[in-house]
């Protein structure tokens, strides 16, 4: 007897605050195109009350092979962990494989997502967004890398014509090099989420896969676990290398003994050092633009 597993009708609930953290749900998309049960995220507020553009957002976009198998939860304590130390973080849902999503969906929601902050910004007057930060999880880097090159994109290639645009990256355990990736370890999912092989659909490859679309004026910070056995740290490095050679700014992290998820867990000492030097990216470059 075979069972299939029914994708959920409804988002799940806001997730409740403590610590004085507020948190709210963003539907980012219109009812009419939107899955009510995916296309959504949570906001997280840092406590008190706050001077207009002085609460710097973070963007988190998580993995999960662009599978329904992982969503937005699993950065419940990331977000919150960011939060009491004085940021806004806005962790996102999307449509995934098996959710409704795959090839250009997936892209679309995260595109639309991201689009989304100038007006939630508008809603939280709070918030500073010139100078905002994505970071992304295994496939979710990938989309946070790809996110910060869309400007780059023709017009007829989805996620174009940006309305946000994020200023720096952050890729934790990324597949930044999707062709790299489908020959070392990701061939299943990355042919399930684009559609294909890179010598079967060469255009998504080339129109979504980071390394492909590098961009000098980005600059990305990557971590990856040295022990990770799911997205070879081969990525990252090569990822790096192509940016260096182009001009670019990378920040290469390489830890020791660290897996592909360790890294976002709260009991290994490496998550405790990613939060520090996130809090640092995020509020150093939020005082250098205040003071002008």
């Amino acid at each position: 007897m075979t069972t299939t597993t029914q994708a959920p009708t409804t988002a799940p609930p806001v997730p409740e605050s403590s610590d004085g953290l507020r948190i709210e749900r963003i539907e980012y998309l219109d009812p009419a195109e939107a899955d009510a049960a995916e296309n959504w995220a949570n906001l997280y507020l840092p406590a008190g009350d706050h001077e207009d553009g002085s609460v710097p957002l973070v963007t988190i976009i998580h993995g999960g092979g662009w599978e329904s198998r992982a969503g937005a939860e699993q950065f419940d304590d990331m977000a919150r962990d960011l939060a009491v130390r004085g940021l806004a973080v806005y962790n996102l849902e999307y449509r995934r494989v098996g959710t409704g999503g795959g090839w250009p969906t997936t892209f679309h929601d995260v595109a639309r997502a991201l689009d989304h902050v100038p007006t939630m910004a508008e809603a939280h007057p709070e918030l500073s967004i010139d100078d905002e930060l994505v970071i992304g999880h295994s496939a979710g880097a990938q989309l946070a890398v790809w996110g910060g090159t869309r400007h780059r994109l023709d017009d007829d290639e989805v996620g174009s014509r940006p309305a946000f645009v994020p200023s720096r990256v952050v890729s934790i355990s990324g597949p930044l090099d999707m062709r790299y990736a489908v020959n070392h370890g990701n061939g299943r999912v990355i042919k399930q989420i684009l559609g294909g092989t890179p010598d079967q659909v060469p255009e998504r490859y080339a129109s979504v896969d980071p390394i492909q679309n590098l961009d000098p004026d980005l600059p990305v910070i990557l971590f990856h676990g040295l022990a990770d056995d799911d997205v070879h740290p081969n990525n990252s490095r090569h990822y790096t290398a192509a940016v260096h050679a182009a001009g670019g700014r990378a920040e290469l992290n390489l830890v020791d003994g660290e897996t592909h998820t360790s890294l976002v867990h709260r009991k290994s000492p490496a998550y405790q050092q990613i939060l520090d030097r996130l809090t640092v990216v995020a509020t150093t470059e939020l005082a250098k633009l205040r003071n002008g």
